[in-house]
Formats: C-alpha cells, sequence, structure tokens
C-alpha cells in the first residue's frame, strides 16, 4: 500500500530524502500553500508534515478524511487543533529536543545584541555615519538575569547566562529547590520582576501565561530593565511593552516572536529605539533543521509503514489493540492530571510545584498495563504549566527530573466503581488533592470524585466550579448572572458533604467565564469560591 504525504512548509533536504526513501511513502513537497489550496488538497493524503507556518485548524482536519498521522518539524504544536485531531483519531507528533540548544542561544545572542546596541549600530556605521557616543552599551558581567520557566530551553539559558558571569534567578513554579540547576536562584514571579536587569521568557503559549508580562509587570520592575522573548508571541504584552520603552521605565527589548507574524509594518515594536527583532529565528540553525527535520520524517514514515507512534503529544506508543481497549482509559487519565494541577493552582495560597504523585487502579486498565495511563496523567498534570507540545514519552521523563516521585497501587478490593483510577497530588505547599474518575462500559468516561465530594460529572470542555453552602436559591442566583453575562450552561452536576453544608457544582458553560464574573460570583453571600477549569 502507498501513502501520500504532504510537506507544506520548507522541510531540509534531509528530512525530505528520508521520506522519499521509504517504501510505501509518496511524498508532495509543496511549501507556502494558501489556507484555501491547503483545504482543497488536503483529503489526497494519509500524512501532514509542517513547520510553524501552516495553520492545521479544525476546518482542516475535517477536511482530511485520509488523514492519519500529523508531524509537526519542532517542539511547539499551537499551529495544529491538537484536540480536534484528536477527536478524529489522528495522531500528532513532533520532535522534542531538536532544536532546543539553538533557540537557547538565540536568546543569548539577543540579550547581547540589545545590551551593546550591535544592530543599530551596525545600521549607523552602513549609512556613513560613525556614531561610537550614541551606542555605549551595558557589561552583561554581574548582572542579574531573570529566566521565566526552566524547562528544557530555559535550563540551557540559564546554564549559558551564569558562563557569562550573570547573577541568575529563575521563576518555575513546577520546580523544586532539590531539582533545580546548581547555578540558579528560585524566586517568585514578582521578585524576579524587581530584581533583574534582564529578563528572558521560555514558557509554552497558554491561558495563564498569556500577557504574563503586561502593564502592571513592568511597573513592578527596575528602571531600564531589557526584555527578551524567543519563546511565544503574547507571553509579552506587545502595547505595554511599547508603553513602557517609551517612558524609559523599559531601557531596551528583543523580540523574536510576536502575536501576529509576520507583524504589521506600522507595529510599535518595529520603529521604537532600543528594540532589537528578529522573524521567529529561535529554531533556524542549519543543525536544528536538520535535526528535526530527519526525526519527523522517520517518525511518520515509521507509524504509516509499521503502526509504531513516537514523540505523539496526544497519542501514547500502543498497538491498534492496545489503543482500543486503553482510549477511554487514556482520556480520562490526561483529565484528572489536568483537573488536580488546575485545582493547586486555584488554592487561596499558592501550591507550588508537585512533589508526588499516587496512583490506584481498579478494573480492566490493570490487565493492559498500567504505564502508559500513569504518563497520560503526568502529560495532564503537566500541559497546564509546561505547554501542550509535551507528550507520552517526555511526561515521565519531565516529571523525574524534576523530583516528582510517582507510586502505582493496582486494587483487587471491591468498590463503588468496576473501573476507577484515582489520583492524588501532593504539592510543594503540602497542600493535597485528590480526584477519581470511571469508565463506563467502553467509551464512556465519568468524574467521581473531587476531593471530599462524591458526585458523577462530565470531565470535557469548560466548566465553572463553584465551591459553595448548600442552600437554597444559590443556583438560581448563579444562573442569573451567568445569564445576564451572555454565558449560556450547557449542564450542572453537584456534590455535598450534607444539607446545610459545604457542597461543590460544577456548571458546564459553552463559552469562558471572564474574571469580572467570577468576581462578581465571588461576592454572592454562599458562594465561597469560584474558578473556570477547562477539560
Amino acid at each position: 500500500m502507498t501513502y501520500r504525504v504532504l510537506v507544506s512548509d520548507k522541510l531540509a533536504p534531509e528530512g525530505l530524502e528520508r521520506l522519499q526513501a521509504e517504501a510505501g511513502i509518496e511524498v508532495d513537497h509543496q511549501p507556502g500553500l494558501s489556507p484555501e489550496d491547503l483545504l482543497a488538497k488536503i483529503g489526497e493524503y494519509d500524512g501532514l508534515v509542517v513547520r510553524s507556518g501552516t495553520k492545521v485548524t479544525e476546518d482542516v482536519i475535517a477536511k482530511g478524511e485520509r488523514l492519519k498521522v500529523i508531524g509537526r518539524a519542532g517542539i511547539g504544536v499551537d499551529n495544529v487543533d491538537v484536540a480536534a485531531a484528536t477527536r478524529r483519531g489522528i495522531v500528532v507528533m513532533n520532535t522534542p529536543g531538536g532544536n532546543n540548544v539553538t533557540t537557547a542561544e538565540h536568546a543569548i545572542s539577543m540579550t547581547l545584541a540589545c545590551a551593546r546596541h550591535i544592530p543599530a549600530a551596525d545600521a549607523s556605521l552602513r549609512s556613513g555615519k560613525w556614531e561610537r557616543s550614541k551606542f555605549t552599551g551595558s557589561e552583561v558581567t554581574g548582572k542579574t538575569f531573570g529566566v521565566v520557566g526552566l524547562g528544557n530551553i530555559g535550563r540551557v539559558v540559564a546554564d549559558r547566562a551564569a558562563g557569562l558571569k550573570m547573577k541568575v534567578i529563575a521563576y518555575d513554579p513546577f520546580v523544586t529547590q532539590e531539582t533545580k540547576p546548581l547555578e540558579v536562584e528560585l524566586v517568585t514571579l514578582n521578585e524576579l520582576f524587581e530584581r533583574s536587569d534582564f529578563i528572558s521568557v521560555h514558557v509554552p503559549a497558554t491561558a495563564d501565561t498569556k500577557n504574563l508580562i503586561d502593564a502592571a509587570a513592568i511597573e513592578r520592575m527596575r528602571t531600564g530593565v531589557r526584555i527578551i522573548n524567543c519563546a511565544r508571541g503574547g507571553i509579552v504584552d506587545e502595547g505595554a511593552l511599547a508603553d513602557g520603552l517609551r517612558s524609559g521605565k523599559v531601557g531596551g527589548a528583543a523580540i523574536d516572536v510576536f502575536v501576529d507574524e509576520p507583524p504589521a509594518s506600522d507595529h510599535p515594536l518595529l520603529g521604537l529605539p532600543g528594540v532589537v527583532v528578529t522573524p521567529h529565528l529561535g529554531a533556524s540553525t542549519g543543525e536544528a533543521q536538520t535535526n528535526v527535520a530527519v526525526a519527523i520524517a522517520d517518525q511518520v514514515s515509521a507509524f504509516l509503514c509499521r503502526g509504531a507512534i513516537t514523540a505523539a503529544v496526544n497519542m501514547p506508543a500502543l498497538t491498534p489493540e492496545q489503543r482500543e481497549h486503553l482510549g477511554p482509559f487514556l482520556d480520562l487519565a490526561e483529565k484528572l492530571g489536568s483537573l488536580v494541577s488546575q485545582l493547586g493552582s486555584t488554592d487561596a495560597e499558592p501550591a507550588g510545584a508537585p512533589v508526588s504523585l499516587d496512583v490506584e487502579y481498579k478494573g480492566e486498565v490493570a490487565d493492559h498495563g498500567t504505564k502508559t495511563v500513569t504518563a497520560a496523567i503526568l502529560r495532564g498534570l503537566l500541559v497546564p504549566i509546561l505547554g501542550d507540545d509535551l507528550n507520552y514519552v517526555s511526561a515521565p521523563v519531565i516529571a523525574r527530573e524534576r523530583g516528582i516521585s510517582v507510586q502505582e497501587t493496582i486494587s483487587t478490593q471491591p468498590g463503588d466503581f468496576r473501573n476507577r483510577i484515582s489520583v492524588s497530588v501532593s504539592f510543594a505547599s503540602g497542600a493535597r488533592h485528590v480526584v477519581a474518575g470511571a469508565v463506563f462500559g467502553r467509551q464512556t468516561v465519568r468524574l467521581v470524585k473531587m476531593n471530599d465530594f462524591f458526585l458523577e460529572a462530565v470531565p470535557d470542555g469548560f466548566i465553572l466550579m463553584l465551591h459553595n453552602r448548600d442552600v437554597p436559591g444559590v443556583v438560581g442566583q448563579v444562573g442569573t448572572l451567568l445569564g445576564k453575562s451572555g454565558v449560556n450552561i450547557a449542564g450542572l452536576e453537584l456534590g455535598r458533604e450534607g444539607i446545610g453544608k459545604r457542597a461543590v457544582s460544577l456548571f458546564h458553560v459553552d463559552d469562558p467565564v471572564s474574571d469580572e464574573v467570577l468576581d462578581e460570583l465571588r461576592k454572592l453571600p454562599e458562594v465561597l469560591n469560584a474558578v473556570l477549569l477547562r477539560l
């Protein structure tokens, strides 16, 4: 059988050659396809290989009737609708680690270019001027370098900055004192803002990291701070950064990524002095492009021709038979991990990094092996902080690197549900959250316990979670407030300790609930807390 693979972005020749050399693979290399052309063509292909240029939307996936695998030559999968692909049973693969060093080196290069005004001085000299005094720079030796996010790239950046004799401090809620690099001091985010001379961000683009550095954050920083973003557009509020540069609060910026790429010609950051910009070059070295191209070529061809799954962000390495049996358990496991992570992040006091995971299995899942299901729990636990590009292979590795102990128990005791997974996570603060879910029949998954509350809830979509006193009228008040705000309620599940005691209410809503509405809900006399969950 011959499988057709569309490569819709430029790929290193070594990767194309690997794909073309595979018996049973027919390669169509068409970089630069318009969205309309991609929609028209995608139905003819079994596989799609992209870099960052192609946007693999829900519409593209719906049109890809033969599509079995999407391969991203790189680590970030924010240009792929992973949820839509998962619903269709399409494997989404990435190439973790292929460009870590390259991206980190670019961040350090941008730091030095910003400190010494290198691009502006180069342009000035080329225009016939000799303006030495205008471009007086700053040494980096002895300066405080703040790293936001100590993932694979952030750790390399921290190491290189320490090599430049900078004082390196870092913020990462998933890193403990025991698992941090030796040369790095862990601090809170606010302390990092207040102490740093240079700030470099290395976190994924998630709802929690959007505009992580905004006007309020910049106001806390030292006057003259320099900000570097080689991670993802939108982590730094571009408008707030421009305002900070104009006012002199921010002394310089080095930006490789933008919310909209390419940015408009009148983008404010492109016209301001003290700003170094590059067109998303973080992973753009010959070595990195060859590494990720060869890796994704091997992964895609191995899956199509031999059924092997490697570095998939939405699918573990399983045979088709195992996937059929474990599919609903994996779905449930990842959502339980995500839920307990979100519960930790919404505590009144920050829970900090997870330090231990205890999982109890009961039922058929134990007959097919629990290792992959535990990996799914870990992925769900870590994705809210580390981003969607984390996969079933890397999640257990990163958990070990961050000192998270993992304990599995298989229970043979009779219980309330035949097929049940219970997840307990302890956090650095001492907080502990316990959730449990069950699989009914072949496909139906339900959340059956959340800390002290027993219930039966659908773990999917946007969920408004309220802790409230179990008294009449609470649901009505909440419904009225949501209705006034244009938020539609799709479903409701309740759990309580007893009549008049504490209760939990889960409102399934069609759209996210704004922070303003959450604040209004918290003001209701019988509501103890209100948070938005995403599952």
